[in-house]
């Protein structure tokens, strides 16, 4: 008997209403007909940007589970998300940030097959999607898809923020799931080539995150389990202020190319494959008050800031 397509599970902040309905339309595409999601927005969340996002949930035909309100400390995510998870219910679990795309090699029922005699987890790795010049521009349809907006995909969190690039983007109830979806501990995923994750993080508002990220990571009025984020967040604001403001697309170590969310690049088996394989969290130097541990959460505008 052939597996249903799994409910999608997702914690989302004030994105833009033109990037939910891209994404829902996406995972409908793939045959998602099930949306489990709870908002949480800051206390420093426009509230038009508020209102607007939920607006277009509703026109959407999605109703939210919750709405949340507070502090984006570490554990808020994983908090949310395990009770989205929980009414699920058994079975499997579509894990997606609202700003992540996954492109799979296969239908969905065939790889949750593969997976339930393997490691009970299906996983991916982030294609950060930039646009061509490294601008951070937002995004309306009139202009174009996604993919005319932001035509390069490289391996930007890998290689400058060094951040965990693997993502878990299936996985089974009875298995637990880390901070950010990037791993499951005691499920590696075995599946090969990893999944593609189109990560439409770099968008206009995303330097305005990385900011307050920083400021509140910094100050301790967002409760991290590591310096991680604080890290990540720190590196990519000094990579803006050294080339203009923009990503640098030029720097081979990223690996931008043209790519598209319709087909998987010829070269993602290879190259994605070893970043699986090889990738290691980073040695963090711990401050006076940071804890040396490794966990990761995502971001109120839908991304991930971790490691």
């Amino acid at each position: 008997m052939m597996t249903a397509v799994p409910p999608l599970i997702a914690v989302v902040g004030p994105v833009e209403p033109a990037l939910l309905t891209a994404w829902v339309g996406h995972y409908r595409a793939l045959g998602v007909d099930r949306f489990l999601l709870v908002f949480h927005f800051t206390e420093h969340a426009c509230p038009e940007r508020r209102h607007a996002v939920q607006a277009a949930c509703r026109e959407l035909g999605v109703v939210p589970e919750a709405v949340s309100t507070g502090p984006w400390h570490e554990h808020t995510n994983v908090r949310l998300r395990d009770l989205l998870r929980a009414k699920a219910g058994q079975g499997w679990h579509l894990l997606a940030d609202s700003d992540e795309f996954h492109a799979f090699p296969a239908p969905l029922p065939e790889l949750i097959a593969e997976a339930e005699s393997a490691s009970g987890t299906v996983g991916g790795v982030m294609l950060d999607r930039v646009a061509a010049d490294g601008s951070l521009p937002g995004w309306s349809p009139q202009d174009g898809g996604l993919d005319r907006a932001y035509p390069q995909g490289g391996f930007f969190t890998h290689h400058l923020l060094r951040g965990d690039p693997r993502k878990i983007v299936l996985a089974h109830s009875t298995v637990p799931v880390a901070s950010g979806n990037h791993r499951a501990e005691g499920h590696r995923p075995v599946n090969r080539p990893p999944v593609v994750v189109h990560h439409f993080k770099w968008r206009t508002r995303v330097r305005e995150n990385a900011e307050q990220r920083a400021a509140h990571s910094a100050d301790g009025t967002w409760q991290d389990a590591s310096p991680a984020r604080l890290t990540e967040a720190r590196r990519f604001l000094a990579h803006l202020d050294q080339h203009g403001g923009r990503i640098n697309v030029q720097d081979e170590r990223y690996g931008f190319r043209p790519v598209s969310t319709r087909a998987v690049p010829d070269w993602w088996a290879q190259e994605a494959t070893e970043i699986v394989t090889t990738w290691r969290p980073p040695a963090y130097t711990a401050g006076p008050n940071e804890p040396a541990s490794m966990i990761s959460s995502p971001s109120p505008l839908g991304g991930s800031n971790l490691a």
